[in-house]
């Protein structure tokens, strides 16, 4: 093969998921945003049905089923505790939360488990999955600053998965940590923060058109870490379970926790910030 060849198929295969990216995009992008306008009952739905999902993403890699026990238990986990933070009982929620992620170790363990490994980790998709959902959940309901809040988490995110993929694919270099995630580099991780922070400030200024920029830019630098940090640790699960994607829903992303990694994250850092904010807020009015 010449080098002209060489250089064509390893540019191709750089790009090679680019096109379903997009169109995945255009198309859940749109309806994410839709559902986070129209108010917290529309985005409670969305999110019921990505929970859903996620949940069952989980347990297929745990290889069990969501309709038997112990699988079943972490779906019902999930949606008990998101229920009971849909009525505003938060601490409740969390109380379920650790309850359900009790229950489904023992559950693992009682059905022909030890303990060891896979009961746990099982056990570990009602936390991975519930605090973020409890957090989205809170996030919204708060009818001042919710809508703008939640909508600048997604958008946070989205430009920092974007901005990695694009820096990272045009400028590649060093990689950031190759034993967990051999194609993310450091070019990448900046190029996904400052595409947040850019973001961040055209979310936040449409919204609060007098915010303080060094606010703006200090949350959007903080949501962006987690969401790369939420990226890293579902490669580190991947590796863990020895699965590429963890599933085949979303074409050029994978599974749905290929595509929440990032939200799952930063969601639970948005709400401690919006708690410590107080209600009416946005999370960059400091």
């Amino acid at each position: 093969m010449s080098d002209a060849a060489a250089l064509a198929a390893a540019k191709a295969k750089r790009w090679g998921d680019l096109r379903k990216r997009a169109i995945s995009a255009a198309i859940l992008g749109p309806a994410a945003v839709a559902c986070i306008w129209l108010g917290a009952e529309a985005f409670a739905g969305m999110l019921a049905i990505g929970i859903a999902l996620l949940a069952w993403e989980w347990v297929h890699m745990c290889g069990r089923r969501v309709r038997v026990m112990p699988g079943m238990a972490v779906p019902l986990a999930v949606f008990a505790a998101g229920s009971l933070a849909v009525s505003d009982h938060v601490r409740w929620a969390l109380f379920v939360l650790l309850v359900g992620f009790a229950l489904t170790w023992w559950f693992a363990q009682s059905m022909a488990e030890t303990l060891t490994q896979p009961a746990a980790r099982l056990a570990a998709g009602v936390l991975y999955i519930g605090l973020a959902g409890i957090a989205l959940i809170e996030l919204r309901h708060d009818t001042e600053a919710g809508r703008a809040n939640v909508l600048f988490l997604f958008v946070v995110v989205w430009a920092s998965d974007i901005g990695a993929y694009m820096a990272g694919r045009v400028l590649g270099g060093p990689k950031l940590w190759p034993a967990v995630s051999p194609n993310k580099t450091w070019s990448g991780a900046a190029g996904g923060l400052l595409a947040a922070v850019l973001v961040g400030l055209v979310c936040a200024t449409s919204f609060t058109p007098g915010a303080r920029l060094l606010a703006v830019v200090a949350v959007a630098v903080l949501l962006g870490v987690a969401s790369q940090a939420g990226d890293l640790l579902e490669s580190a699960i991947k590796r863990h379970f020895d699965v590429k994607d963890s599933s085949h829903l979303i074409p050029g992303h994978g599974g749905l926790l290929d595509r929440m990694d990032g939200v799952l994250a930063a969601a639970p850092v948005a709400a401690l910030l919006s708690f410590s904010l107080g209600y009416g807020r946005v999370l960059w009015g400091w």
